[in-house]
């Protein structure tokens, strides 16, 4: 596929300097986009990222994964009011390995392909870079003048500006610039790729490989990913929307793209998902016809799950989810791994009762042991009303039992209230 046309009607380019088109036309060429490895995971916002690698790559080219280890320690002033704070080596490391395990699902280092891709860490060739050799080699190619022009130093120095910026930040764009420069003498390569606030940056790093290597070298930007209600991409109540199943299980994940608003599925579509013009177009008039139905949603939380999790978490969390919207079964309660069930029902009010407390009456349990209902009399009036259900099936009677073999992995009993309020019991080893 050729990648620049790709990537137009998929709406992903923000800037690009003349000759970009012309040069991956002409030639296999390698590019990199930075990664911050500040975390052990990435989260979606660097999905942006790591799906323009993956396009690249699958375009002929070849993607490099630059983890900003020196430039994590240091801070980038674009569109940020606070330094980042400073990493140590192993922490460093650490992070870096569990970003290459988690950017493989996306691209393929192991190919004997020529655009085999490749993660490489600035750390390791400016840990013994002095400063004063730094200084010497790099900071008399840029005057100040260059430097200050940049928007991102703009913002940071402007009368709005409460912190200003210190020296450190404002060297970054040198500091990123030496990157591109080392990456151009030793691996070849040619293009960096950004967020449009990372303009100013790259284009440093292409002046630096103009003055010292008399080369050429190009820049390509994205545009930032908003949402339609101008609210920030990628947040939710709890933070970050993430890709380790630890900190953001599968079926909170699949939740997030389930839930986009319309005026933001199409773009979602065409950004994290691999889909074809053709298949996105028939997807957007089925939602035209019938958007009560949110085929856009329900596709893009499919294909993005299927890639960052698997197939089979996928199908797990779309059956933990139908369990919410009344199609569950006691049997399907049971089958659910116990990590995904308590991510299903994470924040409902919970109850914990004592083994010796189990075998009795749902009045007892419900009105007594625990907080359900407020009184015995409300317990009986809804259920006489058919109101109740424990683990998806009705109470039939007030009188009836609760025993043992009535919690879910000898743990948990799920009660549901009216059509929306759950409730989940645990049973507390005495």
């Amino acid at each position: 596929m050729n990648f620049v046309e790709e990537l137009k009607w998929r709406g992903m380019i923000h800037d690009i300097m003349p000759g970009t088109e012309e040069l991956l036309e002409k030639e296999q060429v390698s590019a990199y986009v930075g990664i911050d490895p500040t975390a052990d995971s990435l989260h979606i916002g660097h999905m942006v990222g790591v799906m323009m690698l993956k396009r690249l790559q699958m375009a002929g080219h070849r993607p490099i994964a630059l983890v900003g280890g020196a430039t994590g320690m240091i801070g980038d002033p674009s569109g940020k009011s606070q330094e980042r704070n400073l990493l140590d080596e192993p922490t460093l490391r650490h992070n870096q390995e569990a970003l290459k395990k988690q950017i493989s699902r996306f691209l393929d280092f192991e190919t004997q392909a020529s655009n085999q891709a490749l993660m490489v860490n600035n750390y390791d060739w400016m840990k013994e870079y002095s400063f004063l050799e730094f200084i010497r080699d790099i900071g008399k190619h840029i005057t100040i003048n260059y430097m200050m022009a940049k928007d991102s130093v703009k913002k940071r120095l402007g009368a709005d500006s409460k912190s200003g910026m210190s020296f450190t930040e404002f060297t970054y764009q040198l500091v990123q610039g030496y990157d591109f420069q080392v990456l151009y003498r030793e691996q070849q390569c040619k293009l960096q790729m950004g967020g449009s606030d990372q303009w100013g940056n790259i284009v440093t790093g292409t002046e630096l490989i103009r003055r010292i290597e008399r080369g050429e070298a190009f820049a390509l930007t994205w545009p930032l990913i908003t949402k339609s209600d101008g609210g920030k991409f990628g947040k939710t109540e709890e933070g970050n929307v993430w890709l380790d199943p630890e900190r953001t299980s599968p079926y909170k994940f699949l939740q997030f793209w389930l839930n986009v608003s319309d005026g933001d599925a199409e773009k979602y579509l065409k950004i994290f998902t691999m889909l074809d013009q053709p298949t996105i177009n028939a997807l957007v008039e089925e939602h035209t016809e019938a958007p009560h139905m949110r085929e856009m949603q329900k596709r893009l939380a499919e294909e993005v799950t299927v890639m960052v999790h698997s197939r089979e978490e996928y199908e797990m969390a779309m059956e933990a989810s139908g369990i919410l919207f009344g199609k569950g079964t006691t049997e399907s309660l049971g089958k659910i791994r116990e990590d995904l069930f308590l991510s299903v029902f994470e924040g409902v009010p919970q109850f914990e009762i004592l083994t010796s407390d189990i075998d009795q009456d749902v009045l007892e349990l419900l009105a007594v042991d625990t907080g359900v209902f407020a009184s015995k009399g409300e317990a009986r009036r809804m259920i006489a009303g058919g109101g109740v259900s424990v683990n998806k099936q009705k109470i039939t009677g007030p009188e009836q039992r609760i025993t043992r073999d009535d919690f879910i992995n000898n743990k948990y009993l799920l009660v549901q209230k009216g059509k929306k309020n759950y409730y989940l019991i645990r049973v507390q080893e005495s």
